[in-house]
């Protein structure tokens, strides 16, 4: 384990932010690591999230810009199925609620309230999968802009513990002797902050985009309950 005053960070010494990382102990510099990962990992799913809600809102958009011309929904329905893709978002929705809505008129001899209480269940448990999608990486933002400040402050109180602790056998303590020990703790809270602020960031502005998505795909669910009722 590195001394609590570093030697190579000694009066003089170079206090760049690769020496200070290097020069700090180990539970610093494992905290560091630790930081850095979530970090990384906390970016990787900024940007897939980001990805994913950009094509969500593209597809409510396009799907709501079809569905509204009034055209058949049979042959809606029909392109749907058949193509290479699977639907995603309010064609999912809208998939689920429709193919249900045909297999109930199908079997003929049940009520209009019953068929539509049986498309409007499809619909919800294909929205409640959508959301699940739309959820994910989520919670892990939220936790990483949460409690990565204070795994950076674990490490910075660590490590000024340890550059105090360096000059109880010192005759004379000055700043000069503590202070790189001081600087490279606060490393540890800078990058526990780096971490926490795009996470945090991400979070409240991904949250608010899968809040509006919700709102269209609920509201699509009752527009569309009426009008199949009106087919019914």
């Amino acid at each position: 384990m590195a001394s609590p005053v570093s030697s190579n960070l000694s009066l003089g010494s170079d206090l760049s932010l690769i020496t200070l990382i290097t020069g700090a102990s180990v539970p610093v510099q494992i905290v560091m690591i630790l930081l850095l990962m979530v970090s990384v990992i906390s970016w990787w799913y900024i940007f897939i999230k980001m990805m994913t809600l950009q094509r969500a809102e593209k597809e409510a958009e396009n799907f709501e810009n079809t569905f509204w011309m009034g055209g058949d929904l049979n042959k809606l329905y029909d392109g749907l199925t058949q193509g290479r893709n699977k639907p995603h978002g309010m064609s999912s929705i809208f998939e689920a609620g429709f193919k249900e809505f045909l297999r109930l008129k199908q079997q003929g001899g049940m009520e209009v309230s019953a068929v539509m209480e049986g498309a409007r269940r499809a619909m919800r448990a294909a929205y409640n999968r959508e959301m699940d999608d739309l959820d994910s990486h989520l919670p892990f933002l939220a936790s990483v802009g949460s409690v990565s400040p204070y795994i950076g402050l674990f490490g910075t109180v660590w490590g000024i513990m340890n550059a105090f602790r360096g000059l109880a056998n010192m005759a004379q303590a000055t700043l000069t002797h503590v202070a790189p020990g001081i600087a490279e703790a606060l490393i540890a809270t800078a990058i526990g902050l780096f971490a926490a602020i795009p996470a945090v960031i991400a979070y409240n502005r991904f949250a608010s985009s899968v809040d509006r998505l919700a709102v269209r795909y609920e509201s699509f669910i009752e527009e569309f309950t009426n009008i199949l009722q009106r087919k019914g």
